[in-house]
């Protein structure tokens, strides 16, 4: 879910992780991802939207074999003055791939690509699912690549669009061992660190959802602080001027709030799309027997955005939500 600010506003912005290793282990491991232990593999990507493209780019840039796939294959078209190889369906980009990346908007959207694809899969290809799919979502995903005998490696990222332009991205990794090697040129390509979460699907989807439930909570937080500076005729300046250089002051809240000041929403993080995580986290607050009152308004205030007209703006749009008849003038 990234702008421009220092530091940069990554998802979740700022925390300490562990020492990197690479023995393997049940417990969370950081593993740098600038030494692949495999030649370069064919890739196909399967999603060309704000992330997918960006990650496809440097996969091309870092001289792997790139073909992306589309719904609308117009989006994806750009891509090929990059060198990447547009192609008409999902079973045309997976077809001799080593390695398929899977970056589309929701859980159900990738179980239905991939089961269209599932029968050109190479044998030993590694499904890398970067989705944010959600528990159940990931569920249909686990029982889809069971029912065909595939690979799944359960790795949602963290961080947005300019994150994802520069190869920067946080990958949280769960999957087999022995997929390592074949997927460490790929790591290496779209992020800057992979957290290795065990050989099981869904340690790093149930993070993902941690992390994201934060990322929403200070969104939202900084556009409900502006808002009722703006209500009260508080220079929203003054509030981030009180709060300069202390605890309470991050990056993450300097950037979205710059955005909603200067009415540049144009999105890293769309509100649908925040919308739709809002929706997985409370599902999975349910499932867990944990009551998300924040993160339940949360959803409420993006739902409202999103009613607004405001869905296709970044996700601090949620300033909106605020208001039923507008800001106020000034």
């Amino acid at each position: 879910m990234t702008d421009s600010a220092a530091p940069p506003p990554h998802d979740p912005a700022g925390t300490d992780h562990p020492e990197p290793t690479t023995e393997p282990t049940t417990e969370p491991t950081t593993e740098p991802t600038t030494e692949p232990t495999t030649e370069p593999t064919s890739i196909a990507v399967l999603g060309a939207g704000i992330m997918g493209a960006a990650m496809a780019r440097n996969l091309a840039q870092a001289g792997l074999d790139v073909r992306i796939w589309n719904r609308t294959r117009a989006k994806a078209a750009p891509l090929a003055a990059d060198g990447i190889r547009v192609v008409d369906s999902p079973a045309d980009a997976v077809t001799g791939a080593g390695v398929v990346l899977t970056v589309l908007h929701d859980g159900q959207a990738t179980a239905d690509v991939v089961a269209e694809a599932a029968g050109a899969f190479a044998p030993d290809a590694v499904w890398l699912q970067c989705t944010t799919a959600g528990l159940a979502g990931l569920d249909r995903l686990v029982a889809l690549a069971t029912e065909h005998g595939l690979t799944l490696v359960d790795a949602p990222v963290l961080g947005t669009r300019q994150p994802a332009e520069a190869g920067m991205l946080t990958v949280l990794v769960a999957g087999p061992e022995e997929t390592r090697g074949r997927l460490a040129p790929v790591l290496a390509a779209i992020g800057s660190r992979v957290i290795w979460l065990g050989a099981t699907p869904g340690a790093a989807t149930r993070l993902k959802l941690v992390c994201n439930s934060w990322v929403l909570a200070i969104t939202h937080g900084t556009a409900e602080a502006l808002a009722l500076a703006h209500g009260l005729g508080v220079d929203s300046a003054a509030f981030l001027e009180a709060i300069a250089g202390g605890p309470l002051d991050v990056g993450y809240l300097r950037t979205k709030a710059a955005a909603i000041e200067a009415g540049d929403l144009a999105p890293s993080f769309a509100v649908d799309t925040a919308l739709k995580d809002a929706r997985l986290i409370v599902d999975a607050g349910e499932r867990a027997g944990v009551r998300l009152d924040v993160a339940a308004a949360g959803l409420d205030r993006l739902a409202r955005a999103s009613a607004q007209g405001h869905g296709g703006q970044d996700m601090a749009a949620s300033y909106y939500a605020s208001f039923s008849d507008g800001p106020p003038a000034g």
